[in-house]
């Protein structure tokens, strides 16, 4: 079995043929095509390559969705001052299944 290990939105992902992963969020619409060159290793049956040995190796994906992820509360309180806030954030994600590893 195939995988490869790729960076996007600053994170790295360990992805094979038909996964479905979260990543930050791309500029694309449902339904295109994404190609991620930065590629940090790369595992074809026994075989690994990483660094540079990778070359020119690609993770091709599709773009599934777009949506936005659970909401994240942040609780701020001061004791005895009566201050007690809440914010939240809801991360904006892309859905993407991973069409092909190109090596």
């Amino acid at each position: 079995m195939s995988y490869a290990i790729f960076k996007t939105g600053g994170k790295q992902y360990r992805v094979s043929q038909g996964d479905v992963i979260d990543v930050e969020k791309l500029e694309q619409a449902e339904g295109a095509h994404a190609v991620f060159s930065e590629v940090l290793l790369v595992a074809e049956g026994g075989s690994i390559r990483a660094g540079a040995d990778v070359g020119t190796a690609t993770v091709e994906a599709e773009v599934v969705s777009q949506f936005k992820g659970e909401k994240v509360l942040a609780y701020k309180y001061r004791r005895r001052k009566g201050y007690h806030r809440t914010v939240g954030h809801r991360r904006r994600l892309t859905r993407l299944k991973i069409t092909g590893i190109r090596a």
